[in-house]
């Protein structure tokens, strides 16, 4: 939806105010993550609003990597990070930038402070810093440290980047108000010592500046116009301008907070998503239970589904939480127009047609989709044995049940009506086998004695058909609100939020499914084939049929936090 068909949102409000007004010629927005995990859901939402307020207001969008902190991040993430943004449509304006390019600027900026007595290098340990720092109702106390010289400090500085001093035993801080109301002012760190290998830097540095010292200057340098940052960075906010007042940044960026998008039965901490993949929890990053854009691409979701609901919950200045049944809504909206249909039974049981000649075997066609001229139909080889799946029989059943009973007719989707005569069991009572006979002249037809079926039910044909297996995923937790309170969020880990259906029955185009393919198999749920096992046939579930969300009169309100 264009923003001329619907109300703008308050970033929209202020950016087009800002170029009317000549404020801001060019728009230019960045989309900032810390290569230290995968992307997920949350940032899906920061990814569509940034490149896509630069599409609106015809401007620019960065692809910037905060990596100020080696021991986090890896080159691996950058990689993923990357292949996710193309995967969603987007395409960042320039080269990729890093903090890291602007290392040498930081340290030089960082100089300056000094020599401007508004910085010094401190000896307080971790644990003496946080006494001095004081709380939110008590003011900080003063380091001992805070009155060194510029030289001492200057000298101090240049020690630390050259390796002399260990970790945590100094840092640079920054000499602005001990007593303010906002703890982040209250003389906050812009470098610490951290001997650690630097992805893009290698072993150059042995000090490196925090995110909230690099943040505001990298935007200065960039030339980002506004900076669109999640709510909990309203508090820094105070924090980024001052840096952009004592320092001699070539421009002068502005931040903007807005609230950030919280699933319900979900959890986005990149802590807690390493934390389950560390422990095995889950199948690494991209496993499909997890809410990382590349847990939903393995899963089946579409880009286009994503960004839909990414417009769909709108850009607020509050944060809340959102059901994930709205994001199932919006990937089921998009396989249901666009995902091609085929037929899959999950729990085969042999049906066996007795009327039917055992020589003849016949290839009837379907449509690849009901409202898509566009994608090829589909044959299905038919023949005296079928497989039906085995919720769609039952000897006996009272009115309400539509499928086949002994005595009563069914169709088999794009084929025959049959009626069940009979059943075989097994010497525990299962049912192993029915017998059928086929009603003649009804495919595509009704039968000729006036008596229609009660249902439809899909089928494979028993000799020509592929085989794999079918990974069905639910949710990954029992609660609406995984670790709410003091909670543990591993302790409500949802057992059945994976199970594994081995020897399903497809009909045989199944088998030529590209990797990440999607289906429709019928009367079952949206599937796609496996990414990560090109060597078997697996398809995922994405989503089942049944769609709550889609029902309700109207949008639920994202609920406040």
């Amino acid at each position: 939806m264009s923003t001329e068909e619907r109300p703008l949102n308050f970033l929209e409000q202020i950016i087009k105010k800002d170029l009317e007004s000549g404020a801001t010629n060019k728009l230019v927005t960045r989309f900032p993550p810390e290569p230290n995990g995968f992307l997920h859901i949350g940032h899906a939402k920061a990814i569509c609003l940034n490149f896509g307020l630069a599409e609106t207001f015809d401007g620019a969008c960065h692809l910037r990597f905060d990596d100020t902190n080696p021991e986090k991040e890896e080159a691996a993430y950058v990689e993923a990070i990357k292949k996710d943004l193309v995967w969603l449509g987007f395409k960042w304006e320039g080269d990729i930038r890093y903090a890291s390019n602007y290392f040498d600027t930081f340290y030089q900026w960082a100089q300056h402070l000094i020599n401007e007595g508004k910085a010094y290098v401190c000896d307080l340990s971790a644990e003496q810093a946080r006494e001095y720092r004081g709380t939110l109702k008590e003011a900080g106390k003063h380091s001992p440290f805070r009155e060194r010289s510029a030289e001492e400090s200057t000298d101090l500085l240049e020690r630390m980047k050259n390796g002399e001093f260990d970790e945590g035993s100094k840092v640079l801080r920054a000499k602005i108000d001990m007593s303010h109301g906002n703890i982040n002012m209250r003389d906050p760190i812009l470098y610490r010592i951290r001997k650690q290998n630097h992805h893009q830097t290698g072993d150059k540095w042995c000090i490196y500046p925090t995110y909230d010292f690099a943040h505001g200057q990298e935007d200065a340098i960039e030339g980002i116009t506004h900076s669109i940052c999640t709510l909990e960075f309203a508090d820094h906010r105070p924090l980024y301008e001052w840096f952009i007042e004592n320092l001699p940044v070539p421009s002068r960026p502005r931040q903007y907070e807005f609230g950030r998008l919280n699933l319900d039965y979900t959890v986005t901490s990149k802590r807690k998503l390493k934390q389950l993949v560390d422990e095995g929890v889950v199948d690494g990053w991209d496993d499909p239970r997890i809410p990382t854009i590349a847990g939903y691409r393995r899963r089946g979701y579409t880009p286009q589904s994503i960004r839909k609901f990414c417009e769909m919950i709108g850009v607020t200045k509050s944060d809340g939480v959102v059901e994930v049944s709205m994001l199932e809504h919006a990937i089921r909206d998009d396989l249901d127009k666009n995902s091609a249909r085929a037929m899959c039974v999950l729990h085969p049981l042999k049906v066996v047609l007795t009327n039917y000649d055992s020589d003849k075997t016949e290839l009837l066609s379907a449509a690849g989709h009901p409202n898509r001229e566009d994608l090829p139909t589909r044959e299905l080889p038919f023949g005296r044995e079928v497989y039906i799946d085995q919720a769609d029989f039952r000897e006996e059943a009272n009115k309400k049940y539509k499928r086949l009973v002994i005595g009563k007719r069914v169709r088999l989707r794009g084929a025959y009506v049959i009626e069940a005569d009979s059943a075989t069991k097994d010497e525990q009572g299962n049912i192993i086998e029915v017998q059928a006979r086929v009603i003649p002249n009804t495919v595509g037809n009704n039968p000729e004695d006036g008596i229609k079926p009660k249902g439809v039910i899909h089928w494979v044909a028993a000799h020509q058909h592929c085989k794999f297996d079918v990974y069905l995923y639910d949710r990954l937790f029992t609660e609406a609100q995984p670790g709410s309170g003091d909670t543990d969020f591993m302790q409500q880990i949802n057992p059945e939020s994976l199970s594994i259906q081995k020897d399903c029955m497809g009909e045989p185009g199944l088998a030529n499914a590209e990797l990440g393919q999607s289906f429709q198999f019928e009367r079952e749920g949206y599937f796609c084939r496996d990414t990560q096992q090109s060597d078997a046939l697996i398809f995922n579930r994405t989503i089942s049929l049944k769609d709550s969300w889609g029902k309700q009169a109207a949008p639920a309100a994202p609920k406040k936090t």
